[in-house]
């Protein structure tokens, strides 16, 4: 089974009228089949039965169960792949963008848009996905967009990387932007050197003008069909081979060098003021959260990820050595902060680190004015320290859930124990003070043994390694002192 033949259609949406926008999609459904062995792949546009109907998409929703099952009725009677978005209700919150991928069978897969665009409010309406992926069509990978998507390249080239060969885009693209439609949707081609098959809604969607123009693009760039501004459906056979051979002259997008400059991201406070002042200026939204991270375990890992998806930067304030010890003890930090704020550059959530002396962060959270400041759940809301600063100037405060049991604390614990389990435990008599411990341990020390701790009150000497016992008498003995089974 292979697809070769790529549909785009293009209609007007209505906001909120699932009957009349199905039947516009049903009308140009029909005008396309395919075999069972040549399965056509049609593209809809994004939203295509619901519009941005704005409250009502929580509800309209729960519609989206019998609309997939239409889909998948048409997709069986005419040999279809259909993809397209409608409103995927979420559990645990607002509804996400989510482009299905149907076919006679039901849903083949899908992909949640991850970039909402806040210019027209969606995020009022919809929540970000995650972890974007390929779709699997049959002996092809394509790369699925919605809308807003399309104006950040490295999703398109993560797709392109874990093997799409194909780029879908769904959208609502408006007339306002119809040159950035087309200028966006060849670089992808070019930059991926993947067709790209992009549905568009047209005339007038809720409060904007929609541009219409939808368009598939060869590997290289060149416009193999483009609709105009009215209702349309457009039909393309693509040839595998033409793919191939622009990927054969010289393949840019397998090639994905690591740069290598982790560590920049260790900066001082000045420095971190002096970066984030662009960012902050263009409307960047900052994040920031702090803490000790000693030894990074996946609790920390996920935090920090949960804390990046806030804004648009995550800002991490790290606790220096002297300021973990305050707060700590004596025997923490187990890694300097030299050691530990490497270790969080080197994870791809976070985007500066900063370390800072005080027992609390207030100072440098009032220096960074971050639009997100993120704590804990543990932590109450009004003993986080910043948090009225940040609301104070329109920000806000998340409190994100600890999703792993697991803590520094309880690491160093486990490590002990485990440590402890290994070592030699003998008894030793004659030990009365610290003096005599002193010389006892200098005693094992000096046959190179290691980790010597010596309890007085139980009259015990713990140690790694291995020496035969008739040795460890013998020195322990020279010492004056006596080893007992």
């Amino acid at each position: 089974m292979n697809v070769n033949r790529v549909c785009v259609l293009q209609f007007p949406i209505r906001t909120g009228d699932l009957a009349g926008n199905r039947s516009r999609a049903g009308r140009l459904l029909s005008r396309v089949a395919g075999s069972a062995d040549h399965p056509v792949l049609v593209v809809l546009p994004e939203l295509w039965a619901t519009g941005f109907a704005g409250p009502e998409l929580v509800s309209l929703a729960d519609r989206t169960p019998e609309l997939l099952a239409w889909l998948s009725r048409e997709a069986s009677a005419r040999h279809l792949l259909i993809a397209g978005s409608l409103p995927e209700a979420n559990p645990e919150g607002l509804p996400w963008n989510t482009l299905y991928l149907v076919d006679g069978k039901g849903v083949r897969g899908r992909y949640r848009k991850q970039h909402l665009f806040t210019f027209w409010g969606e995020e009022r309406w919809f929540s970000p996905g995650t972890v974007p992926a390929p779709l699997v069509l049959p002996r092809l990978l394509a790369g699925p967009l919605v809308c807003y998507d399309l104006r950040f390249p490295e999703l398109a080239r993560a797709h392109g990387f874990a093997g799409a060969e194909l780029l879908i885009v769904s959208a609502q693209w408006p007339l306002a932007r119809l040159d950035h439609w087309r200028i966006l949707l060849q670089a992808r081609a070019v930059e991926n050197q993947c067709p790209v098959v992009a549905a568009n809604g047209c005339g007038q969607g809720g409060e904007a003008e929609l541009a219409g123009h939808s368009l598939v693009i060869a590997a290289d760039g060149s416009v193999l069909a483009e609709a105009g501004g009215e209702e349309a459906c457009l039909c393309v056979d693509l040839d595998p081979d033409r793919t191939r051979k622009v990927r054969a002259r010289f393949c840019s997008m397998a090639e994905r060098p690591w740069p290598g400059r982790d560590r920049h991201k260790v900066v001082s406070r000045t420095r971190l003021l002096e970066r984030l002042a662009p960012m902050r200026a263009r409307g960047s939204r900052i994040v920031f959260t702090n803490g000790c991270f000693d030894l990074l375990h996946p609790g920390h890992v996920s935090y920090l990820e949960q804390a990046r998806q806030q804004g648009d930067l995550l800002v991490v304030g790290l606790n220096s050595d002297r300021s973990v010890r305050s707060l700590k003890g004596p025997e923490r930090p187990i890694n300097s902060e030299r050691d530990r704020a490497r270790v969080l550059a080197a994870l791809g959530c976070v985007d500066f680190v900063t370390i800072f002396d005080q027992e609390t962060p207030l100072e440098l959270i009032r220096a960074v004015r971050p639009q997100v400041l993120v704590k804990g759940a543990d932590w109450p809301e009004e003993k986080i320290v910043g948090a009225a600063e940040v609301r104070a100037q329109g920000g806000r405060v998340e409190r994100i859930p600890c999703t792993h049991r697991c803590s520094t604390t309880a690491l160093i614990a486990s490590i002990r124990h485990q440590k402890e389990a290994t070592m030699t435990t003998i008894k030793v008599e004659g030990m009365k003070c610290r003096h005599c411990a002193g010389n006892a341990s200098k005693a094992l020390e000096e046959l190179g043994l290691t980790n010597v701790r010596v309890d007085l009150d139980k009259g015990e000497i713990s140690y790694d390694g291995q020496v035969a016992m008739e040795e460890i008498r013998a020195a322990i003995s020279a010492k004056g002192y006596k080893v007992v089974e």
